[in-house]
């Protein structure tokens, strides 16, 4: 061990940042701000089968099908929300519906960051009696591919630049 005493790291450290189309073509990456929930499954396929000579069943992960749920009470001005709101409002599907997501791990300036394609599958909205809300899950459409981040404004936004 290096001595180093071990931390722990807070939750806010860990930022999500969602590719909004642009007017220009691509996408800028905005801060995912004003959500409740935002969590990650992996969601392993597995394989399992049992030889005539064994006792015991096996299993292996043959791979993964990695899903974040998420939650949100509508705020304005926020260019994620509202982008997930004109997916939804707009029942919008297929390529319309997909945006990359990236995480970046602010607490670690060596973390290693990765971005993936996800598909945005609406919910439910407007199930709070005091603010409005919306909810629904986004699901992997592609393999991660490992970015580093630039930020110039202390995260609000990325910059991504591809391996």
């Amino acid at each position: 061990m290096s001595g180093k005493k071990p931390k722990i790291v807070e939750r806010h450290r860990i930022l999500a940042f969602m590719g909004v189309p642009s007017e220009e073509g691509g996408y800028t990456y905005h801060r995912m701000r004003k959500f409740t929930q935002f969590s990650h499954s992996k969601n392993p396929i597995e394989y399992s089968r049992q030889y005539v000579d064994e006792p015991f069943q096996q299993t292996d992960v043959v791979g993964f099908s990695p899903s974040y749920a998420y939650a949100f009470d509508k705020h304005t001005e926020l260019e994620v929300q509202n982008d997930i709101i004109k997916i939804t409002d707009g029942e919008l599907i297929g390529n319309d519906a997909v945006r990359p997501i990236v995480i970046v791990d602010t607490s670690d300036k060596n973390a290693v960051c990765y971005k993936r394609d996800y598909s945005v599958i609406p919910n439910s909205e407007g199930d709070n009696i005091n603010v409005y809300t919306y909810s629904g899950n986004m699901k992997a459409r592609g393999e991660k591919v490992e970015v580093a981040v630039e930020t110039t404004d202390n995260y609000e936004t990325i910059t991504v630049v591809e391996a």
